[in-house]
Parts: C-alpha cells; structure tokens; sequence
C-alpha cells in the first residue's frame, strides 16, 4: 500500500486522481499546509521542498522503499510502475512528457500566481490589491488556457488520442478556471475536455479525497504560514 501525503489542492489532486485512476491501494497521511505541516522535520525526509503531495512506495525499484516528491515525477513514477496512462510509443512518451513540463512550468506556477493575486493578496494585512501582477496573471492563465484549447482541437486529449498522466497534471488547476477569472466561451474544445475529464470516476474519486477539509486560507494564521515562511 503506497502512503500517500496528501491536501486537498490542484498538486495533491494530481497524485490521488492518478492513484484512482490506476487502482493502486494508498493510505492517506493528511499534511495541512494550513496549520505548517509541510515543515515537520519528518515530512521534509520525504520532501525536502516542504510542498506536497508525496508517496512512499513500500515496493519501490527491486522491491525496497522509495519515496518520491515533485507532483510530476509522481505522476511519471506511478506511470512506469504500473505501464498506465503514458503511451504506447516513444512518441506518445515525448508527447506526453511535453505536456507534462508545459503543465509544470506554465499553467501550475502560473494559475497559482493568479489564485493569490486574485483571491488571497486583496485580502491580507494590510490589503495587497494589485493591478498589474493581477492583469499580468490573469493574461498569462488565458494565454495558457488558449493554447490549450488549440491542441484540443485536434486531439482527443491533450497528448494525442489516449489519456495519459499529462491530462492528470492539468485538469486540477484548469478545473478552478472560474477562480482564475476566465472564460469558456471562446475556448469549446477546453470546455469539452474538462466535461470529459470531469465525468472520469478515477477523476471524481481523486478530487472527492478529504475535499471537506479544502478551504480558502483566508485566516491571518494560515496566510502567515503559507505566504510569510
């Protein structure tokens, strides 16, 4: 059974959705990046970034213990281990592994930067509500969000026409689109995959995992600890 270290935000979506999605056993161990569980000297053994989520695969490489931080290269371990969701060929493999670091490097950072200017900023103390980094993000995100849609007009799912652990590694953050105030309207094949993604079991189990514990750090103590440390 993989230990699973988990909150429920678009990163630790990631690892439970492809958990589900693979039928891997997993025991959840709840990091509340609230309360600052993510700096406990013994999670940062596991995950030296104090970010989560993590794992720990008691059957790792040769059959000993192997943890694995980063959301991606959970994603592209899970994929290895189990043969699922990463292609056929070497050519899907690439495919996959492009949209994957797109998703890592653009729309993760990117949306994220988006949620705090747009949501969290205006709402600390003193207020930070700022024009240009919420203008800058918000761009950024739709841009993002609009070559999206381009590749999906052609393909079925982002990497080609099979699913892989690059739609995975997105739909959690494009899920909160309305968060990150954009619109539909003018992207009909993003719209189609997120209703596709969406109507996945694995994709629904993944999200629903302690989803009443997901809230919106608007305390002074939460913001101290996740935007000051």
């Amino acid at each position: 059974m993989i230990d699973l270290y988990f909150w429920p935000t678009p990163n630790g979506w990631k690892a439970s959705i492809a958990l589900e999605e693979m039928g891997l056993p997993y025991k959840t161990h709840l990091i509340n990046i609230g309360k600052g569980d993510q700096f406990d000297p013994e999670f940062l053994k596991i995950s030296p970034n104090n970010r989560m989520p993590a794992i720990v695969d008691p059957d790792g490489p040769d059959g000993a213990p192997v943890s694995v931080f980063e959301s991606g290269a959970i994603l592209m371990y899970l994929a290895r281990k189990t043969g699922c969701f990463y292609g056929a060929s070497e050519r899907d493999r690439i495919a996959v592994e492009e949209w994957l670091m797109w998703q890592m490097g653009g729309v993760g950072p990117m949306a994220g930067q988006a949620h705090h200017f747009l949501k969290y900023a205006p709402q600390l103390d003193p207020p930070q509500d700022l024009p240009y980094p919420k203008d800058r993000y918000r761009s950024e995100v739709g841009r993002l969000y609009g070559v999206l849609d381009r590749r999906l007009a052609e393909n079925e799912y982002v990497a080609g026409d099979f699913y892989s652990i690059a739609d995975i590694s997105i739909w959690g953050w494009a899920s909160l689109w309305e968060g990150q105030q954009q619109v539909l309207e003018d992207k009909p094949h993003f719209t189609r995959w997120l209703d596709m993604m969406s109507a996945r079991p694995g994709v629904q189990a993944g999200r629903a995992l302690h989803a009443d514990l997901r809230g919106d750090h608007r305390d002074q103590k939460s913001q101290g600890v996740l935007f000051k440390r």
